[in-house]
């Protein structure tokens, strides 16, 4: 089992939202050190948090930011972003940048950390993925695809990782109130709430954390007819 109480965590993008609520969660249960990383680390307000300056596609920040966290047990891919972008009507370039963040993002900082990790004993990763992991929709394709491929890349890093004293837990969560669901109507999870599901899967070293309803309906639906997810292919009566 993981413990918080005295790790050295590391959370990318900690400066707001969910991260911000990862890093004070990670202090009130005991947390030794937290690194929170940010792309301009004075935007990290915790009094006890370590800020790193971090852009999680350019492999020489994530380096720098490894040689700089060199005690870490726990590491949380937290930071992701939403342009919206479609697929037949956005750039491409819209559409890559998703996926650098929210897919090559964690990948590059999975592989800067797990050395490290596997140094300081064994450890623990934590992905954060999406209800729209499993399920897409208008004006989030993109970052669905991006969640898609995130989710499929836990479910490889669990199984290589464990072996080598790593284990790897995914988060799935639907609307969070932080301000990537700004102007959303619809019930959302408080990034409290979120952080703290997050911790109990950690310390219970449990392979996926669904943090809401959405999310549990969501991935029960992918087990139904396609029209359970999709109403609208449905055949009109």
């Amino acid at each position: 089992m993981t413990s918080i109480k005295g790790s050295v965590a590391i959370v990318t993008g900690g400066s707001r939202g969910i991260g911000k609520a990862l890093v004070e969660a990670l202090y009130q249960r005991g947390a030794a050190k937290v690194y929170a990383t940010a792309r301009d680390p004075r935007t990290v307000t915790h009094p006890d948090a370590v800020p790193l300056a971090l852009e999680v596609t350019d492999p020489a920040s994530v380096a720098a930011a490894a040689d700089q966290a060199p005690d870490a047990t726990i590491l949380i891919n937290n930071a992701g972003v939403l342009l919206s972008a479609s697929f037949l009507d956005s750039s491409v370039d819209d559409v890559r940048r998703e996926f650098e963040v929210n897919f090559y993002g964690p990948l590059l900082t999975t592989r800067a950390f797990v050395p490290i990790l596997e140094r300081n004993g064994g450890g623990h990763i934590l992905n954060i993925h999406s209800a729209l992991s499993w399920v897409t929709a208008p004006g989030g394709e993109a970052y669905s695809a991006s969640k898609s491929a995130l989710w499929s890349q836990t479910n490889a890093l669990r199984l290589a990782l464990q072996p080598r004293g790593i284990n790897v837990t995914g988060l799935h969560v639907g609307y969070v109130d932080t301000d990537m669901a700004t102007g959303v109507e619809a019930a959302k999870t408080s990034p409290r709430s979120v952080a703290e599901q997050a911790l109990d899967g950690i310390e219970a070293d449990a392979p996926e954390v669904l943090a809401d309803d959405l999310s549990r309906q969501v991935k029960a639906g992918l087990s139904a007819d396609l029209t359970a997810l999709y109403p609208q292919l449905a055949a009109p009566k």
